[in-house]
Order: C-alpha cells, then structure tokens, then sequence
C-alpha cells in the first residue's frame, strides 16, 4: 500500500476508533459527554465524511490532507479541555462553574456534566487528554503521509 492509501485508511480509522470509543465511555461505561467533549467529536464526524470522500472524489491527497487538519482540530480541542480538567486555564463555557441559582426541581432529570471535572483517567491523563495526545499525532501522520509522493 502507497503512503497515500495509508494516509487515506487512517484518516477514516482515526476517527471512527475515537468516536467509538468515546460512545463506548458514554453508553457502556456511563461517562457523558460535557459540552466540551462534543465539540471535540464534531472535528471527527467531520474527519469521518471527508476521510470516505477522499477514497471516491479526486484530489484524493487534498481530502485526505483536510481530514488530517480536522482530526489535528479535534486534538487541539481536546488539548485545550484537558487544560480545564487540569486548572491550568478557565473553561469558556457555563458547564466550567455551577449557576448559584440552581433550581433542585427542575434539574433532577438532567445530569449536570462538569467540563473541568475529569470523569475518567489512566495514568493522570483524561479522555480529553488522550484525545489530543493520540489526534494531534494521528493527524500529522494523516497529513505527512498524504503530502509524501513515492
């Protein structure tokens, strides 16, 4: 196989792994998601569709390239909540602080999801740390191999 066909398998692999994953922690295992942790599944839906167009649609290094960019976007997402996890920096959204005024009846339904509480993690890193350490890597991959001519 080419470096192309490489690049083209794992920019379709990358993402279905981690987006598997990630349903496999939320369903399986009952990790939901945060606002946070979505954002960084919408680069990979995105890495998904553009990886399969570039096996059917020319220039195939070019979609292939862009799917990498959006798995590295994925990663830098992911990068930047696993920073909120770890109190290096503030989050940017209201999942980052509890409201003073919550009403207990009306949010007995909804789980409140916190983005700067790690639900998980192995070795100190956290989802969202795995996420942008295997992404942000992943990603690059993806693209030095699309750019690489044999």
């Amino acid at each position: 196989m080419d470096s192309l066909g490489k690049a083209r398998l794992l920019a379709v692999l990358v993402p279905a792994t981690l987006l598997g994953g990630a349903y496999v922690a939320q369903y399986g295992f009952g990790l939901p998601p945060c606002e946070m942790c979505w954002w960084q599944r919408y680069p990979h839906f995105a890495a998904l569709g553009i990886g399969v167009l570039a096996f059917f649609m020319p220039p195939a290094r070019l979609w292939t390239a862009l799917a990498g960019l959006a798995i590295i976007a994925s990663g830098a997402i992911g990068g930047f909540h696993a920073g909120v996890e770890y109190g290096w920096w503030e989050g940017i959204t209201g999942c980052s602080t509890l409201p003073s005024n919550i009403d207990v009846m009306n949010v007995t339904d909804a789980p409140l999801i916190r983005c700067d509480v790690a639900p998980w993690d192995l070795f100190g890193i956290s989802l969202a740390g795995f996420n942008f350490l295997i992404s942000c890597t992943a990603g690059a991959a993806v693209m030095a191999l699309a750019a690489y001519r044999e």
